[in-house]
């Protein structure tokens, strides 16, 4: 296939979720919700479930209201809207992890507003390194393991955890090529990019990886765009078709990013060998520069700048979701750490119920300007 053939692909399954839900349960598969952020797909593929992003969707938000105040994230109202329409029917359960207020609020509500679909809590620690931190987080999993094998019927066996590890080691190895290979490929837009990342919430991993590297191939033998205006992308989520439609109207090219839904998902690998529960434990102990992911000496900033700095981003551009408390927090620190580094940073502010991006236009075409 072309390279735009592959990247069709890529855009029907992040287009049309749904779509892919039902094919998946058409098919005699059982799929288990994954929210934000860094949920165990292992674990649940290992038993031979379908991981399933839900990380909400850009609709009105009327009966999620009545269990959330409006000032919070409209990530996690718009997960509980959508459950509440009946649009994830058919899943066998929802894992949802405990990393912010927001997302314990929603594992509650849940409970409560979609009794339909199971709620499978996932308790991270907030300091998760040393003997404490692991024992600690492998017995979350061992909780997502029992709830799952009550909510699907399904039974778990280490060995093949063991084998999940691999596909996951793999995707993530294809994600972090094809994130360094779209650094150099300005041809390809934003739109284009954040397609094959939000499609990696929707597809299983070994079908995606498969998909990331045809699209890596076929990239190979395809000469590089004219340069644009490279610029940095941060925070939680950057997939909104409007905002990413400004991005390419005004000639920016996305070389790096460091957004949640994205590259964040790709840093660290999993051991591949010994006991797989702990294993894992040590990869969530190992991520880290995440404003969910406790970090007392606040190395997020640093690494924004180095990374920046890396892929010959011009700007950063902090795509801050409204009333996301962590990274609120963690933008006085970036924008800090960039104004040293001699790197021009702005900020626009999205919200799943955004329908005018005039705003956010009017300063990435200030701050476009500015660059070039």
């Amino acid at each position: 296939m072309s390279v735009q053939d592959i990247l069709r692909r890529f855009h029907t399954v992040a287009a049309d979720p749904g779509g892919q839900m039902k094919k998946y349960l058409e098919a005699g598969e059982k799929v288990v919700l994954t929210a934000p952020v860094y949920t165990p797909e292992e674990l649940i593929h290992a038993m031979g479930l379908v991981p399933m992003g839900a990380w909400g969707a850009d609709v009105p938000l009327e009966g999620s209201k009545e269990y959330f105040p409006a000032f919070i994230c409209s990530v996690m109202q718009s997960i509980l809207e959508l459950g509440m329409k009946g649009v994830y029917n058919g899943a066998s359960a929802i894992v949802i992890p405990s990393l912010c207020d927001s997302l314990k609020c929603l594992g509650q509500n849940w409970k409560y507003a979609v009794p339909s679909i199971p709620f499978v809590p996932m308790t991270y620690p907030q300091n998760r390194w040393g003997k404490v931190g692991a024992d600690f987080t492998r017995a979350g999993y061992e909780r997502v393991i029992a709830d799952l094998e009550k909510a699907a019927g399904v039974k778990f066996h280490p060995a093949k955890l063991t084998e999940s590890i691999k596909v996951y080691n793999a995707h993530n190895a294809a994600m972090r090529k094809v994130d360094e290979a779209l650094a150099v490929h300005s041809e390809i837009t934003a739109a284009q990019r954040s397609d094959i990342f939000k499609s990696a919430f929707f597809m299983k991993k070994e079908e995606h990886t498969a998909l990331v590297e045809e699209l890596l191939a076929a990239l190979d033998t395809q000469e590089p765009g004219a340069d644009k205006v490279k610029v940095m992308t941060t925070g939680i989520l950057c997939d909104s078709p409007a905002l990413l439609d400004i991005f390419d109207d005004l000639g920016l090219h996305i070389s790096a990013d460091d957004v949640a839904a994205q590259s964040r998902q790709y840093r660290a690998d999993c051991a591949e060998t010994g006991d797989p529960l702990s294993a894992l434990a040590d990869k969530f102990a190992a991520m880290d520069n995440c404003s969910v992911l406790y970090d007392p000496d606040k190395k997020r900033p640093r690494t924004i700048v180095e990374r920046a700095r890396a892929r010959g981003a011009q700007g950063v551009v902090v795509v801050l979701t409204k009333f996301c408390d962590p990274e609120e927090f963690d933008y006085p620190p970036i924008k800090n750490a960039c104004a040293q580094a001699g790197i021009p940073v702005t900020m626009v502010e999205v919200d799943r119920q955004m329908r005018n991006f005039e705003q956010a236009r009017t300063a990435l075409e200030t701050f476009r300007d500015v660059l070039a």
